[in-house]
């Protein structure tokens, strides 16, 4: 019983994450998937205006930061979301319900950076037409991952800090040098663009997918009580991944506009910045191109597995999740570690995660609605925030879940049946579990009741 109990326990490290290493753990999630693997996709549903999707995007976020930062200024907490949501909504099927929605898409991010480096790493070698060692490429880059968190803090705010500062000194080099040797930064739509690109619709279904670049800045908030001087720095720690991510999507977007046509693009969309190297910079713009994606990508991997492994922990804490140890030792910070990592590698290993990737943003975006809903209907005067900039971030978040929506309903509207049968099957199995919970704890209080009855009355 005891060891249950230890095995239950999380272990947290206070103050053992910096202001600089918690920027780097943001932006090590952020810049990876994001400009790596999704401008492609992004310029196929609207065309050479991809760039201005970013910009969009980067504005939306920027209002849906707001409530993540005061409301990390207020509590900050190892189980970030998850203990936002619990705030705003209780202990309910609201919270669960929404925070599993985050923790899949997290996981489902991890993957698709996971197949990004398989994809980037494999045009040294001409490809991968099969898609098998992309595979055998991104499970081995999960399981270093996996091993590196095993280790603790301090080496993953090692690695990250020393990935991160290559990886933004890579890319920003890399834009500016495909910027100033460009013959043009004009974003004209030329002809053979796809009929419903630069259409609104369009254009909305893109920023959506850009918000999903700049989601990682959510994963700072899962190591809130790490952080040193946490009230101050989680909010700061957000800010500036954002604001550093806005400058070089920007940058990197533009110039890859600048040195491919809209069909080279959407061709090469697995690894659209190496492509754009080679008419810039001939095979070393590949290689190099090709190596910053690589160290983007694991440090997104290693930032990621360590934020979402956080926070189902501290689900299973508070017990909104069920959990089993299936016999292993250690605390349930280690149990929810290696969950993660498995249904990464599954992912990784057998899905077209381009197409998963859709079910990444729809799951982010309506759990985002809620957090903002949560501050405007039940925070908003313990975190001191201004009623407006949520309301604003809920409509902009519509708008863009709408333009998506939309998008793959005249696409891909079979993702969309996957994405409301799985949140149909998560809200029945949440609402089972909480209700069984419930009864058990009732039960149990009852009989603590009746044996107390019994005692007194002897």
């Amino acid at each position: 019983m005891n060891h249950q109990e230890e095995d239950r326990t999380t272990h947290y490290q206070a103050g053992s994450l910096t202001l600089p290493g918690t920027v780097m753990l943001g932006t090590g999630v952020m810049i990876g998937a994001g400009i790596f693997a999704l401008t492609g996709q992004m310029a196929q549903m609207t065309g050479p205006l991809f760039p201005l999707a970013f910009l969009a995007a980067a504005i939306i976020v920027s209002f849906s930061a707001y409530s993540y930062v005061k409301i990390s200024n207020a509590y900050p907490s190892a189980g970030g979301i998850g203990m936002y949501l619990h705030k705003a909504y209780g202990h309910s099927l609201a919270t669960a319900f929404n925070a599993l929605l985050m923790y899949f898409s997290m996981v489902i991010a991890q993957s698709f950076l996971a197949r990004t480096f398989g994809s980037y790493t494999m045009q040294l070698f001409g490809g991968d037409r099969s898609g098998h060692m992309i595979s055998v490429l991104g499970v081995s880059l999960i399981l270093a991952a996996f091993i590196i968190n095993l280790l603790g803090n301090q080496l993953i705010q090692k690695v990250a800090s020393f990935i991160g500062i290559l990886k933004i000194g890579g890319i920003l080099l890399f834009g500016l040098v495909g910027v100033w040797i460009a013959d043009s930064l004009s974003l004209d739509i030329p002809a053979g663009t796809p009929q419903d690109a630069g259409t609104a619709g369009a254009f909305l279904g893109a920023t959506a997918l850009g918000i999903l670049a700049f989601k990682g800045f959510t994963t700072i908030t899962n190591s809130g009580s790490e952080v040193k001087d946490p009230h101050r720095n989680v909010g700061r720690a957000i800010i500036i991944s954002i604001a550093a991510c806005v400058v070089i999507y920007t940058l990197v977007g533009f110039a890859v506009s600048s040195n491919l046509s809209l069909a080279e693009i959407i061709r090469t969309r697995n690894y659209s910045l190496a492509a754009a190297a080679r008419p810039a910079l001939g095979d070393y713009g590949v290689w190099f191109t090709v190596i910053i994606a690589m160290t983007a990508t694991a440090g997104g991997i290693l930032a990621s597995i360590f934020a979402v492994s956080r926070m189902l922990a501290m689900l299973t804490e508070m017990k909104l999740v069920p959990h089993s140890h299936f016999g292993m030792p250690g605390s349930i910070q280690k149990h929810t570690l290696v969950y993660t990592v498995v249904l990464g590698l599954v992912l990784t290993a057998f899905f077209d995660l381009s197409r998963i990737a859709a079910l990444g943003i729809i799951f982010y975006l309506i759990m985002d609605i809620a957090i903002h809903w949560g501050v405007l209907r039940h925070l908003r005067e313990d975190v001191k925030a201004r009623p407006w900039i949520p309301a604003t971030a809920i409509v902009l978040d519509l708008l863009a879940l709408g333009g998506f929506v939309w998008v793959k309903l005249t696409t891909d509207p079979f993702v969309l049946a996957v994405a409301a049968v799985t949140m149909m099957v998560l809200a029945i199995a949440e609402a089972w579990f909480l209700s069984t919970t419930r009864a058990v704890a009732t039960d149990n209080q009852k009989g603590s009741h009746a044996h107390q009855h019994g005692n007194s009355s002897e």
